[in-house]
Order: C-alpha cells, then structure tokens, then sequence
C-alpha cells in the first residue's frame, strides 16, 4: 500500500522517464467513437489541437498482453486478465504454483501478485508504468483526410451484407508519420529483488507491429525507435527462474 506521507525526493522514488517512437509503416485507423464533423462512419481519434495520436490505454493494453505472454514462456504463471475476479490472488485459496515468493509484496499481506502485476497494476495494486498518448509529430494541416471504403462481411454466410458500405478515416499511406510519448516507470515496490520492468517492457514492445484497428488489411503496421537502456545481468538471471520454483 502506497501512503502519501512516507513519499520522499530520494533517489528511491524516483521515476524514470523515457521517450518512444512509432513510426506507421502503412497507415493508421484509431477510431474516435461518437465523433463527428467528418465524411466516416469511423473518424480517426485526435487531440484537442487536431493531432493524430494513439491512445496510451491501446499501447499500454496491447504491450500488457504481449509482456503476459513473454513471461508465461519463461515459465511464469500469470494472474487472469482481464477478468478482475481472477487479477487478484488471495493467498488463502492461490493454488501452489501462485505461492511464490517473487509473488509477495510488502504491505499486501493477503494476496500475491504476478510478475504482470507487479508492472502494470491489478485491481489492488497500483501500476508502476504511466503512458503518455503518442501524438503525431506533424501538423494537422499537412495531412489530408484520407477515406477508406469498406463493407461488413456476414461472417456465418461468408459473404457481404447488402446495403453495409462504411468509410474509415485512416493516416495517409506510406507516409511514415512518428508517434512520439513518453513512459514513465517508478520505483520497484521490492527493491531488494532485481528489477525487471524495463526489460519485460522492450521485449514487449518489439512484440508489437500493428496498433489500431483493421491490421489484418494492413493498417497500422508500425517500427520502433526505442532508447538504449541497461539491463543488469542478473534481471535475465531472475527471469530465467521461472520454472523453478
């Protein structure tokens, strides 16, 4: 449990800032839902100075998945998500592989929590990263409105819906806009263990190639540009005890 009055400017709180890149390959849909003052059935989100951005709740969803499913292949269980029912691991009922000593937190003498959680929150413990939205480097002025025409499928059928042509506002193509935030981490609530984070987070980020909505018709392919960090050697010892308990 975090209490405000024990919060100190020392060297053990602080938070560490650093800056991402992504760079659309192809172009970009984030719907803006209940949008208006455009041609689309799906506008594409922006800020309130007409930026293109990406939401930080999409990246930091879609790098948690990717950051679950590196660590179940080490050897890892994880909590359930997104169930909030099963996010939580009280240790009266953890069944044995969820009884680890990794998995205890000082101040949260009822329950255990993953390696996940431990990053990105559950509904007891506070997440350690906050994201920043990724906005768009360029001026809205500079890209055009760009519409791209589509139909609903029946899926049952396998056929298209009579009557169901929509428009999707996209980024231009080929463009290679930057989508540039910041994550900030704070300080690991077990400062005894080796802090794993920034690591599970890199590896989690290079996971990912696609971001917003339509990938599977090539929209939202992305590269990143990620600062150099360090990672202590003995992080990837400590992660590479995953099947031993």
């Amino acid at each position: 449990m975090i209490h405000l009055e024990e919060l100190t400017n020392t060297n053990n709180n602080f938070v560490e800032t650093h800056r991402i890149t992504a760079i659309i390959d192809s172009a970009l849909c984030v719907g803006a839902g209940g949008s208006s003052g455009s041609l689309a059935d799906k506008p594409i989100v922006r800020n309130s100075e007409g930026n293109l951005l990406i939401p930080a709740s999409q990246v930091k969803g879609r790098l948690r998945h990717e950051c679950e499913k590196i660590t179940r292949g080490l050897g890892w269980p994880i909590s359930e998500s997104p169930n909030a029912g099963r996010m939580v691991i009280k240790r009266n009922n953890a069944t044995p592989e969820l009884t680890r000593d990794e998995y205890e937190i000082p101040g949260y003498e009822d329950t255990y929590h993953c390696l996940i959680s431990q990053i990105f929150g559950d509904p007891i413990l506070p997440s350690r990263v906050i994201f920043d939205d990724l906005i768009c480097t360029e001026e809205p002025e500079n890209l055009p409105e760009v519409l791209r025409p589509g139909v609903t499928m029946n899926r049952r059928r396998k056929i298209a819906e009579e009557k169901k042509l929509y428009f999707l506002e996209t980024s231009p193509a080929n463009a290679k806009l930057k989508f540039i935030g910041d994550i900030h981490i704070q300080p690991s609530l077990t400062p005894e263990r080796p802090d794993f984070a920034k690591a599970l987070i890199w590896s989690g980020l290079r996971h990912i190639h696609a971001l917003g909505g339509s990938k599977s018709a090539g929209l939202g392919w992305l590269t990143w540009e990620l600062p150099a960090i360090q990672v202590d050697e003995t992080v990837w010892e400590f992660l590479r005890k995953g099947k031993n308990k």
